[in-house]
């Protein structure tokens, strides 16, 4: 695999973001994702960073489905040049078609492409690659953002980003989250599996 790995903070679950850049370093991950206000002196480059509103420079996810319209939305995205969009089940834009459609309503905007989201509601990342500002990487299958064993086929996923010359960065995600549904016992160690197999990668 051509592409150096990051990861994304939430993997070191609450702890603080330098400490948790440390340990990407100790672990061998080539940047770090982190949210918004994070501090940029840290071990780790700053591969992404997340803002829960649209904000330029960042990713951000649209609002759940009934929190904001879909016109609303599309106001929100086009008010922050260079953000990215990180869309996700349940969300306004929870479908490889809603994708298309805000991409096409929102001139210029790129996703921070969560292939675990795109599975969880069926559909295929591949179809989105060339939209992709980011990649975030995890396993899932449809109905589950994040599993250890799934249907996201990532030799398809690396051969596609090929395929469209992609040049930005893949970061690894995982997390335990179990008040919003998401709960695994140990998100470093799939993380670092994750890696393991990736990088095995041709």
């Amino acid at each position: 695999m051509r592409w150096p790995l990051g990861v994304v903070f939430i993997v070191y679950g609450d702890r603080p973001i330098r400490e948790a850049a440390r340990m990407a370093r100790g672990h061998g991950f080539a940047h770090i994702d982190t949210l918004a206000d994070a501090p940029g002196d840290l071990a780790l480059p700053v591969g992404d960073r997340f803002s829960m509103i649209p904000h330029a420079g960042c990713s951000a996810g649209p609002a759940p489905e009934g929190a904001r319209s879909w016109e609303q939305t599309v106001a929100d995205f086009r008010k922050h040049p260079n953000v990215r969009m990180e869309p996700w089940p349940g969300s306004v834009v929870g479908s490889n078609e809603a994708v298309l459609a805000m991409l096409e309503a929102v001139p210029g905007l790129k996703l921070n492409l969560d292939v675990g989201h795109v599975v969880a509601w069926g559909g295929d990342p591949c179809e989105l690659l060339q939209h992709a500002g980011h990649v975030q990487l995890r396993q899932a299958r449809r109905g589950e953002s994040q599993t250890l064993e799934g249907d996201v086929d990532f030799p398809s996923i690396l051969t596609g980003l090929e395929a469209v010359g992609y040049d930005g960065l893949l970061s690894i995600e995982y997390f335990d989250l179990p008040e919003h549904g998401w709960p695994l016992e140990d998100p470093i160690a799939a993380a670092l599996d994750l890696a393991e197999r990736l990088r095995a990668l041709p």
